[in-house]
């Protein structure tokens, strides 16, 4: 049995304690959250108690073998070492931290403690993602040349608007569209070069739009679009290759298309239709990070993952706030 306890008690905190929720042979220890009305209102639905700190949490609870950070970014590496002084591992919701600096600490500071850290880039767990990479790893669509991406909605809501302190959050770069800077790094290896453009510094209140430019050491491009101008969340994602094209877009119908190129013109291909899943990418993402400490295994994403997607969007913003490319590396 695992006791997780969770800190943070909005969105992603919520999420989280529903997906332990449906699992077997795990049991919420808790909830922290300075504020307390809503620590008790998440906590009262896992009949579990709610606290105000981490420390009031880790005195008046039997046991905690997991603590799951689902905080503000600025907040990742104060309760990473607060967890890891207590010798417990540790799930941490993206991005890893707001700077390298800290990244790269809190990475060594787990190590040196012996505990797990593991970084909840949940993208890997969507099915429609997976089922992209091992089409591009079966060579379905020949050598890949271009990839285009898109994320976004509606400028997020948090707890005293910290996503709107460029300093706190980043970001759309960072906070959002590192979803896919990950994704594409585990399909096409490491990137050489960034360029990006975005609305950061026009001082265009509660609205951000981005567009970057990823060249890969394989040579591939990558064309990566993010927004927090627009109404209804949507991604999608196109693969272009040698032999065809895979495109998937939320907002449609059949999301899923697999396009191989014909020699006779009108030629449409294959489509290749996903269902939703009755098990969310959250459910996926957090059983499988149980797994991986069950077993003592490497998990599909790693901290140093989190950390090269984070030095992805970080030289995005360089590139942003420069104008010119950054090479990584």
């Amino acid at each position: 049995m695992f006791h997780v306890l969770i800190i943070g008690s909005g969105t992603m905190g919520k999420i989280h304690a529903r997906a332990y929720q449906e699992m077997q042979d795990v049991q919420v220890a808790g909830i922290v959250d300075i504020n307390n009305g809503r620590a008790e209102s998440l906590a009262k639905q896992l009949n579990c108690r709610a606290f105000t700190t981490f420390e009031d949490a880790m005195e008046q609870t039997d046991h905690v073998d997991i603590v799951d950070i689902c905080l503000p970014t600025f907040l990742h590496r104060t309760y990473v070492e607060k967890a890891a002084d207590a010798g417990i591992h540790i799930i941490c919701e993206k991005p890893l931290a707001r700077n390298l600096e800290d990244a790269r600490s809190m990475i060594n500071y787990c190590q040196s403690k012996g505990v797990k850290l593991f970084v909840g880039h949940v993208l890997r767990f969507f099915p429609e993602y997976k089922k992209i990479k091992k089409l591009i790893e079966d060579g379905t669509i020949g050598d890949v040349g271009v990839v285009r991406t898109s994320r976004g909605g509606i400028f997020p809501a948090g707890v005293n608007d910290w996503y709107a302190d460029f300093k706190s959050s980043g970001g759309l770069v960072l906070d959002m569209i590192i979803h896919d800077f990950d994704f594409l790094r585990w399909c096409f290896g490491e990137v050489e070069r960034v360029f990006a453009k975005s609305l950061h510094g026009r001082k265009v209140e509660r609205l951000d739009y981005a567009l970057v430019t990823l060249r890969f050491k394989n040579g591939i491009i990558a064309h990566v679009e993010g927004t927090w101008a627009h109404e209804g969340f949507s991604s999608a994602i196109e693969v272009a290759g040698k032999s065809g094209i895979i495109a998937f877009d939320s907002a449609k119908e059949k999301p899923l298309l697999l396009r191989l190129r014909g020699q006779q013109a009108g030629n449409r291909g294959v489509e290749v239709p996903e269902s939703p899943l009755r098990q969310t990418p959250y459910d996926l993402e957090l059983a499988h990070f149980l797994s991986c400490l069950q077993t003592n295994s490497e998990p599909i994403v790693s901290a140093e993952d989190a950390f090269k997607a984070m030095e992805i969007a970080l030289a995005a913003i360089e590139s942003i706030e420069t104008g010119k490319p950054v090479t990584i590396g």
